[in-house]
């Protein structure tokens, strides 16, 4: 079957081109973090160029794989798995471009504007507000997409990964809007209309929840889609994955303000933020529990299918991450954690445990069936990708982790006359040795994804070859 087939009955070209986006943002979203990373370990790799400084750059990163590499993924996975699942063909192939080409214009917006110091510098909320405008539009046209696509299913159930892609684009529409209310003063430059501890409080509940919805909730989407299909059993209990789905959608949006211990947010926010965030673990164990289960009496097939295990060590990922981060939101925790690199790894134990790998898996899934292939033109690749990639992730966050207590012990350590032990710049020069092992697990996990991306031009390129040569046969 070759790609003119396949999509007759579904619209699978809005899904190739935003595979294929997720594949190059990811290539530069996280050259851009090895990059960065560099400059700690040899900061002459600013260059003395205001545009290609630490405080320039690292937004940038953060938002190119975020929105870039994250939410075009996102875009495939949910576009794929409910023509699918609903039996029908996206509601308007028009729109769903228009949702592609719009997308690739807010990263190029945040591509040019970052580096060159416009930023409302808020956490993962960086683009000024004419961009912020222009991504609130482009997300309704995708609502639309997807909602209506919903309502003419074939199928009269609503299969439940359709469920938490809903609740991210819903949830994530509300905490865009909300958290970019500003005053424009030109295209380039906007005040919030909050301030103080209010705007603190309102950006830490978008900041956290755009990790809890358009890094978690959606990805949840497409575990509930890719690890069944991939193992080929039915989710292990569909009654626990509604149940997680409610649980997870009514507590997550609470805990923002663990990330606010021990400032003027009142204390019964922070009090609420913290009990919020423990009772979370409860849905998140749920789901991942859930996900491994899938694969009871089936656990055999990891020996061989190195896609199933991106997806399982994903899940593994996910339950670490949400462990670790209730833990480091109990205030006396959070007194050493916060502002070391120990929140970093933390970070990044979900960026690239969870999301990556997850991605990494669904990707691989995705590439044969939307491009009219068999499998990958190289499953060893896909296998050394794997290793690349695990090795890369416990690197950077084992690292992360030894220099962040390292870093909080430092901190804290007070002589017998109430003086500092240590100088920032004694604290600096113990965390290097982390840096370099950072660096390193970086350029691991990059190499990974520059495997990917060959592997997946050559699925390509092969599947435009096989359609040439059958457009040819009937000509």
């Amino acid at each position: 079957m070759n790609s003119a087939t396949i999509g007759q009955a579904y619209n699978y070209k809005v899904v190739r081109q935003f595979v294929v986006a997720t594949v190059v943002w990811g290539v530069i979203g996280m050259a851009m973090g090895v990059w960065i990373a560099s400059q700690l370990v040899w900061p002459e790799m600013n260059l003395d160029l205001p545009w290609s400084t630490f405080g320039r750059l690292r937004p940038l990163h953060t938002s190119l794989v975020i929105f870039g590499f994250a939410g075009s993924a996102q875009f495939a996975a949910s576009y794929y798995a409910v023509q699918r699942t609903c039996q029908v063909r996206l509601y308007s192939d028009t729109l769903a471009a228009f949702t592609f080409w719009g997308w690739q214009s807010v990263i190029v917006i945040m591509l040019i504007t970052l580096p060159l110091g416009y930023t409302t510098t808020k956490e993962y909320a960086e683009i000024e507000f004419a961009g912020a405008v222009w991504m609130a539009v482009v997300w309704v046209a995708y609502a639309i997409v997807f909602f209506t696509t919903v309502v003419r299913r074939k199928s009269q159930h609503i299969y439940v990964g359709n469920w938490f892609f809903g609740a991210f684009i819903l949830v994530i529409a509300m905490l865009h809007v909300v958290n970019h209310l500003s005053i424009p003063v030109d295209w380039f430059k906007s005040y919030p209309v909050y301030s103080g501890a209010t705007d603190a409080m309102v950006q830490w509940w978008y900041g956290h929840n755009a990790v809890g919805f358009f890094l978690t909730t959606g990805f949840l989407g497409m575990m509930y889609y890719f690890v069944p299909k991939q193992v080929g059993r039915p989710v292990y209990s569909y009654r626990l994955s509604i149940v997680h789905f409610w649980a997870l959608i009514t507590l997550y949006i609470w805990a923002g303000p663990h990330h606010l211990h021990y400032t003027a947010l009142p204390d019964w926010a922070q009090s609420l933020g913290m009990a919020m965030s423990l009772i979370l673990l409860a849905p998140s164990w749920g789901g991942m529990i859930n996900g491994m289960m899938t694969l009871s009496g089936a656990w055999h097939k990891l020996r061989t299918d190195p896609i199933l295990r991106f997806l399982v060590l994903s899940l593994a990922f996910y339950g670490m991450s949400t462990f670790e981060g209730p833990m480091m939101a109990i205030k006396t925790v959070n007194a050493l954690s916060h502002y070391t690199d120990w929140t970093i790894g933390h970070v990044h134990a979900g960026a690239l445990g969870w999301v990556a790998m997850i991605t990494f898996g669904a990707i691989y899934h995705m590439v044969p069936k939307v491009f009219g292939r068999e499998q990958m033109y190289s499953v060893p690749l896909i296998n050394l990708h794997f290793w690349l990639a695990t090795i890369g992730t416990v690197l950077y966050i084992a690292s992360m982790w030894v220099n962040g207590i390292t870093q909080g012990l430092m901190w804290r350590a007070v002589n017998e006359d109430g003086t500092l032990t240590y100088s920032f710049v004694e604290a600096l020069v113990a965390s290097h040795p982390g840096f370099v092992v950072r660096f390193a697990g970086g350029v691991f996990f990059l190499s990974g994804m520059l495997l990917m991306a060959y592997n997946t031009w050559r699925t390509v390129r092969v599947a435009d070859e096989r359609l040439a040569l059958s457009d040819a046969r009937i000509a």
